[in-house]
């Protein structure tokens, strides 16, 4: 079953600027996906479509099968949402936040908030205020996980943590999700975040998908092919983000070596040195497709 369902999706700013055309993705139950793109290729664009804040030009979405445009209060319910930022009422407690919050979610899981507030190493009579920007995003975080919902959207959720502290959250979401049987839809801006963390990844670039697929798959799959004799290829079907630095030339492509030799071939390309590796990373394979710049 898939919680959340996009079909042929287009959005512009204003006459000229177009975020996306024929948009479509799948986000099955049980899944963690990460939406990966750069700046401005439309991943708070597309969170806000899915939550009804911003009217799609054209195209269908549905969660929980339910178009997004007429969405019941029963399934809203379902859906917990982390918009860019931090935690509000930071004059309260951790014990007083966790009861305000808890009077609004009548599924609210209170042993969800006060499991990664005890691995914060914080009290409950601690206030808000006096804790740093890292541990108030954290208790944002919490207050999410314990509303219980079946679908979680969360846009840029590390931001504003120290490595330690996006660890610390990546662990305990992760086991919270996979026990509980959650789906969680997310961006982030620090990709090697994901790769500890997500099933399945959508790589966008400007106006279009690159690919969806699990992670495991697309490090097994993607190759990064090297030589130093002769002259850059095309960026054609298949072949990303061609690069030289130094003496040496360099793309990504899915297709298999001999594939490859083929198309270098084609366009009168020797590559006699030619090797192909997977990516080292995440990060590496995100800019293998997207490109450096």
């Amino acid at each position: 079953m898939s919680v959340i369902s996009v079909k042929n999706l287009c959005q512009r700013y204003g006459r000229g600027r177009i975020i996306y055309e024929n948009l479509s993705f799948e986000v099955p139950q049980g899944r963690i996906l990460g939406l990966l793109g750069k700046n401005g290729t439309g991943k708070t664009t597309t969170i806000n479509i899915l939550m009804g804040f911003l009217k799609p030009q054209s195209g269908e979405c549905r969660i929980f099968g339910e178009d997004i445009t007429a969405m019941s209060p029963q399934t809203r319910s379902r859906i917990a949402l982390l918009l860019e930022g931090h935690v509000q009422y930071a004059f309260m407690t951790i014990a007083e936040i966790e009861r305000f919050y808890s009077k609004f979610y009548p599924k609210w899981n209170r042993d969800a908030y006060y499991g990664l507030m005890e691995k914060l190493h914080v009290t409950p009579d601690q206030k808000i205020s006096s804790m740093s920007n890292g541990q108030r995003s954290q208790v944002a975080l919490g207050l999410i996980l314990a509303q219980n919902a079946d679908l979680l959207m969360l846009d840029d959720f590390s931001l504003g943590l120290d490595p330690g502290y996006r660890r610390l959250f990546i662990e305990y979401l992760r086991d919270f999700v996979k026990s509980e049987g959650k789906t969680v839809f997310m961006t982030s801006h620090i990709i090697q975040d994901l790769e500890r963390l997500v099933d399945d990844c959508i790589i966008m670039d400007y106006g279009r998908i690159l690919t969806q697929m699990p992670v495991k798959e697309l490090m097994s799959t993607l190759r990064r092919y090297s030589y130093t004799d002769g002259a850059l290829p095309g960026a054609t079907d298949g072949i990303y983000s061609p690069w030289h630095t130094g003496n040496e030339n360099e793309f990504y492509s899915f297709k298999q070596p001999n594939e490859v030799k083929q198309i270098l071939s084609a366009e009168g390309i020797a590559a006699a040195d030619l090797k192909a590796e997977a990516p080292a990373s995440l990060e590496d394979a995100f800019i293998g497709l997207t490109g450096r710049y």
